[in-house]
């Protein structure tokens, strides 16, 4: 991630990796990868997923995380949360129905591809999603399909270790442990917030 906008300066949390035992690193450090072979979305699904993960995240430039890589991976093993709403399909065939609904809405509303609409396009079409509320889209409760788009990217985008690196989580602690528990108490390898009073979601 870009160091000009990090609170924790220097931070570098797969550098811990050869701390963790040799299962746990390959998982984390295998999240890294933005070169994956999608298993679960077709080609425009994955097209849509994409753009639609960036919107919700605010991720621009080259530094994006591959959240609807990470998604695809979840989906094509079948790693769901263990529940799913009764009134939504299972994850994968409801992923596969909103982004279905998504590219539907871009098409009738602007004559193209949700991927080829301009970002504020975009937002709108996701937004007017969010704004239904209890109200259904395309057949299904608007909310429910918001969850689930959100609870899926932020699950991928906070599980990978350039944005534990972000706000200040030092990653897996074993074997080695924390040993400085408490408030403001650190161990030698985590790093002071610099910027303690900013609020970070301004």
């Amino acid at each position: 991630m870009n160091a000009e906008h990090t609170r924790f300066p220097g931070f570098d949390v797969p550098a811990q990796h050869r701390h963790w035992d040799p299962v746990t690193a390959g998982v984390v450090l295998g999240r890294m990868s933005n070169v994956r072979d999608f298993r679960f979305f077709t080609p425009e699904e994955q097209a849509v997923a994409a753009v639609l993960c960036d919107r919700l995240l605010g991720q621009r430039g080259d530094d994006r995380i591959a959240v609807a890589a990470m998604i695809d991976a979840r989906l094509a093993e079948a790693q769901t949360d263990g529940w799913r709403y009764a009134d939504l399909p299972e994850d994968g065939q409801a992923w596969r129905a909103t982004l279905a609904a998504l590219q539907d809405d871009a098409r009738r509303a602007h004559g193209q591809d949700f991927a080829r609409c301009s970002e504020k396009e975009q937002d709108e079409l996701i937004q007017a999603v969010q704004d239904l509320g209890t109200r259904r889209w395309h057949g299904m409760p608007a909310g429910r399909v918001w969850s689930l788009w959100t609870r899926y990217a932020c699950t991928a985008f906070y599980a990978h270790p350039d944005i534990w690196s972000e706000i200040g989580f030092p990653g897996p602690a074993y074997p080695r442990g924390y040993k400085n528990i408490g408030v403001d108490r650190r161990d030698p390898f985590e790093v002071r917030d610099a910027r303690p009073d900013e609020d970070p979601l301004r």
